[in-house]
């Protein structure tokens, strides 16, 4: 996976922000005022980026969506292009990209719990079908793990794991648990301690 190194454009930034008050606040406790002074400009002159606040909040949750999806993909192309990569190691990358994400973007958990019924249908659909394609690409390379594993337990272990990793915004403050290597150590091994469950046979 490429890692950016450049700065985030304004646009970024003000997303950022956005997801952060929406999260403390709720999306009808944030003005626009509020985000714009977040990043350093006029409440007026975020319309140069975004129609609205809905706008705002539609690509916050149909982004991360795409971003997901993506990444699980590049994880598996990448994983096929070497051909010398095992099901199980596939499965820890894709484990270690969704930490990332829960680790790093907690705030768009808590929006997308609170704030999804606020899309417009076409956006929140959107959201759906993007979340069963991930689901999808977890779903095979968990076969491909564990071959006796039924379809449907693989489908419920992957929802049942997204459960346990999207928990982060409930850990507690900062402080208050691991440091993010040992929070991101110990999340793994709950992952995969949850799929080997899962593929033990009564």
């Amino acid at each position: 996976m490429t890692i950016r190194t450049d700065a985030p454009t304004r646009r970024e930034q003000i997303l950022k922000e956005a997801a952060r008050l929406f999260a403390e606040r709720g999306f009808h406790g944030v003005g626009v005022d509020e985000i714009g002074a977040a990043v350093g400009i006029s409440g007026p002159g975020l319309y140069r980026h975004f129609p609205g606040k809905d706008a705002m909040l539609a690509e916050l949750l149909v982004g991360i969506s795409e971003r997901l999806l993506a990444g699980g993909r590049l994880r598996v192309s990448e994983d096929a292009a070497c051909g010398d990569g095992s099901p199980q190691a596939l499965l820890d990358a894709l484990i270690e990209g969704h930490i990332d994400f829960a680790l790093d973007d907690r705030p768009l958990i808590t929006l997308h719990d609170r704030e999804l019924d606020r899309l417009r249908d076409a956006d929140r659909k959107r959201v759906r079908q993007l979340q069963r394609q991930y689901v999808e690409v977890w779903v095979e390379v968990v076969r491909e793990a564990y071959p006796d594993l039924p379809e449907h337990e693989a489908r419920a272990a992957v929802h049942a794991v997204f459960g346990l990793l999207n928990s982060t915004p409930h850990l507690g403050r900062p402080g208050a648990q691991p440091d993010r290597a040992g929070t991101a150590a110990l999340l793994h091994r709950l992952a995969r301690g949850a799929f080997e469950a899962a593929a033990v046979r009564p």
